[in-house]
């Protein structure tokens, strides 16, 4: 076997990226950072919303791909998916361990967006204590980007291990690479940290944060205008602190006020000229969040404009949002399904199951008018799962047993024909 004989990163742990020449946004610090804003800005927290969303809600299901059946069975069991082919309504069989794709899916893409990473360990079930004497996956156990310390690259740039600050007093926990499912993104320099979907964002928020500090000093200050106070002629230096001291501590309320002496004027002075408002730079630095994330969506204020130019944006937005789906399952499918399927049959030398999903796209309803076009053309069939669907679709009641329809038809008809 050929032997590398170039690098594509310098062995040992990572410290910070390189490429990053902001302070705050190198790892491990910009954890913190980048916490910050998916928890408090409103914007970032819809952008994440608008991405995570859409891909969960899609539909997740294991494709044989040739795989041994009952490898695929308890796959697809111990992932709680579907397999494609069975009917998607069918209950799923809940085995006693708890992995759920779907928790698992929605925690991952989370982590990996806001933090550029996202790290699980595969924890297994003893085979000896297993009722059909299998090595199960019983959890993906989450190690928060907060209690990493270390991420070990070897020099060719594959992942060697991650170490955890120890909990109370003890060291570090280090974690190997074959007990690992690690999800990265934008990972161009292969050093496993990734880069977060606020990267890009950052300077707009932190701009945008600073204006709405501004703009809450300027509704404050001009608010209610600025009070001014005209003392009485020869007023002496007592006079003026007085003055002074009143004019600062007025304050708009149901009991506010203030008392003068004869010759002094209290005036509440409006703001002469036009100020300008931060609220614009705010909406501005709002849209260019969206935009990091290809999110023009949220930008829409429904003041029109062209229908085709929006079309062209949510198809480039459902572009965006279908690479990432394909990332989690190709990550997924090399790492947890190959590696299950391996261990439960024993050493497996493929094909392997898949995990894949449905095209994210704009859904479509269909009217009656072309479900009764698509029968007509022999393309679908009025059978008793579709015509449920419908019924639940539209709001019609159930359907109602064929022996109750005749007896109560033939009782209808009859009292017809005795009153004539």
């Amino acid at each position: 076997m050929a032997k590398e004989k170039g690098y594509a990163h310098r062995q040992g742990h990572y410290i910070g990226r390189a490429a990053e020449d902001n302070w705050e946004l190198q790892w491990p610090r910009s954890i913190s950072v980048y916490s910050k804003m998916a928890r408090e800005d409103s914007q970032v927290k819809s952008v994440l919303k608008a991405i995570i969303q859409p891909i969960i809600r899609t539909s997740w299901r294991l494709d044989p791909n040739g795989a041994d059946t009952d490898v695929v069975r308890i796959v697809a069991e111990d992932l709680n998916l579907k397999v494609t082919g069975e009917d998607m309504g069918d209950p799923i069989l809940r085995t006693p361990r708890r992995v759920s794709w779907g928790k698992h899916l929605r925690r991952a893409l989370k982590m990996m967006l806001v933090y550029g990473h996202a790290y699980f360990e595969l924890v297994w079930d003893d085979a000896s204590e297993a009722e059909d004497g299998r090595t199960h996956l019983r959890k993906l156990a989450p190690r928060h980007p907060e209690t990493i310390s270390k991420i070990n690259v070897a020099a060719d740039g594959g992942l060697e291990s991650i170490e955890q600050t120890g909990l109370g007093s003890g060291g570090t926990v280090t974690i190997p690479v074959e007990n690992l499912l690690a999800y990265v993104a934008d990972d161009d320099r292969d050093d496993w940290v990734g880069e977060s979907m606020l990267r890009a964002a950052y300077k707009h928020w932190r701009l945008k944060d600073e204006f709405l500090r501004l703009e809450q000093v300027v509704l404050d200050r001009n608010g209610m205008g600025v009070p001014v106070m005209r003392t009485a002629p020869m007023a002496t230096d007592e006079d003026m602190d007085r003055a002074l001291s009143i004019v600062e501590g007025i304050r708009s309320g149901e009991h506010s006020g203030a008392a003068i002496k004869d010759g002094e004027v209290l005036e509440i002075k409006g703001v002469s000229g036009q100020l300008v408002s931060p609220r614009e730079a705010i909406a501005y630095h709002d849209a260019q969040i969206a935009r990091t994330a290809l999110a023009h969506a949220l930008n829409l204020e429904g003041k029109g404009g062209s229908y085709a130019l929006a079309s062209v944006q949510m198809d480039l937005f459902f572009q965006a949002l279908n690479e990432i789906a394909q990332q989690m399952a190709d990550t997924a499918n090399q790492f947890l399904v190959r590696e299950m399927a391996m261990t439960y049959a024993g050493g497996l030398d493929g094909p392997f199951p898949m995990i894949t999903f449905d095209t994210i796209d704009a859904r479509t309803t269909l009217t009656p008018n072309d479900l009764a076009a698509l029968k007509n053309a022999g393309l679908i069939f009025a059978d008793p799962r579709l015509e449920a669907h419908l019924r639940r679709s539209y709001e019609l009641p159930p359907q109602q047993p064929y022996d109750e329809y005749r007896d109560h038809s033939g009782q209808e008809g009859g009292e017809a024909h005795a009153a004539t």
